[in-house]
């Protein structure tokens, strides 16, 4: 008897465990002669794993049951269509979502008309809004741009509106994220502003400290945990970086100490990359001098094209680096690196002094420094 109530139990758990379904169900438009049928996708950590592919009926029309005994993050996309964005779902056990989607080609953007569900689903519905009307006032803006009879006078005003416009779409997004940091899809939002986490690290920070104790084995909860711990701001001291040159010469940057030093993380691949090298290389020309080092740190995979993009680009320091692991390399782990080009200047006592510098905020800061 012992035996048969174990057994049950564990059926039992078995069933408490993987019996958990949740629901989508829904309609999309606008993808006629597109395709009629999507794919459900779920994401774990960088990967994105297909769990069923349904097709859409003559309304457009869907139905899938998820099984699942956690949130888990899902992102529906058309098959054989990956240029259209997806849509993305944060699903929890027994809940059913219904969405009304319709795809808007003139901006190429999957536009959520309607959604039921838990408060994930309404947090990204409400980011979906302004990302398409972000996406239709750049789309309009860049339209004018391109057109032949625009005037450079006025491409400048254009290239000025977009820029405020960016800035607006930021602050709105900030303000949403902020007003949800106990929902889990926050989680997931808040990495827009990976490219700028120095700028938003606050924001990281109240989004870790609304949902670790309640989700603290969720995948984006300790992704922004890993984010908030690497915050090597202003005012911290610069972690060692010690990688081999090409000649395969070992070189550290506390090497460098005693100098104002540029770690620049890039790589020849990265176009914007090489785009601002030029302005580094005259940067470093003009305070060389005066003790300014620049210590490049490649995410490169290839030595020869490495090797390469430092010739073609000039980069005449002697302090260039990588592990050739691209963007696995263990300099960048260390700084949380996920976007290039990045920077970091460090100052005479190996202590940060501002990330992401570049251009005429990086000459300004050097200025203000050298005194020139």
């Amino acid at each position: 008897m012992k035996k048969i109530a174990c057994l049950l139990l564990s059926l039992a758990v078995v069933v408490l465990t993987f019996g958990q379904n949740a629901t989508i169900k829904g309609t999309i438009g606008g993808l006629k002669g597109i395709g009629d049928k999507i794919v459900i996708s779920r994401i774990d950590k960088n990967k994105v794993l297909p769990v069923d592919t349904v097709t859409l009926d003559a309304s457009g029309n869907f139905r899938c049951t998820l099984q699942l005994a956690n949130p888990t993050l899902y992102l529906i996309n058309v098959l054989d269509n990956p240029d259209i964005p997806v849509s993305h779902i944060m699903a929890t056990p027994k809940e059913t979502i219904n969405i009304s989607m319709t795809y808007d080609s003139d901006v190429n953007y999957m536009v959520i008309n309607s959604a039921s569900g838990s408060k994930n689903v309404q947090l990204y519905k409400e980011f979906n809004a302004l990302m398409y009307e972000f996406s239709k006032k750049a789309q309009a803006l860049d339209t004018e741009f391109g057109q032949p009879g625009t005037s450079n006078e006025r491409k400048e005003q254009i290239s000025a509106i977009f820029m405020e416009l960016q800035v607006s779409n930021n602050i709105a997004i900030r303000q949403l994220i902020s007003r949800n940091t106990d929902v889990l899809m926050s989680a997931f939002l808040v990495t827009y502003f990976d490219s700028d986490f120095e700028t938003y690290a606050d924001l990281y920070e109240a989004v870790q400290k609304g949902l670790e104790k309640q989700y603290p084995d969720n995948q984006f909860v300790q992704y922004v945990a890993s984010k908030v711990q690497t915050n090597l701001g202003p005012g911290h001291m610069a972690p060692e970086i010690a990688m081999n040159n090409p000649e395969g010469k070992e070189l550290k940057l506390s090497n460098l100490r005693g100098n104002i030093v540029l770690i620049d993380f890039w790589a020849s691949w990265c176009s914007p990359c090489r785009a601002e090298n030029p302005n580094v290389v005259r940067l470093y020309n003009k305070y060389h001098s005066k003790g300014f080092e620049v210590f490049s740190v490649s995410l490169d995979r290839s030595r020869n094209e490495w090797l390469n993009a430092i010739n073609r680009d000039g980069l005449i320091w002697s302090n260039h680096v990588s592990d050739l692991n691209g963007w696995t390399s263990s300099g960048g782990a260390t700084y949380g690196i996920t976007s290039i080009p990045s920077t970091v200047l460090v100052d005479r006592e190996g202590r940060i002094i501002a990330r992401n510098l570049r251009g005429s905020d990086l000459e300004r800061k050097l200025r203000e420094i050298f005194g020139e």
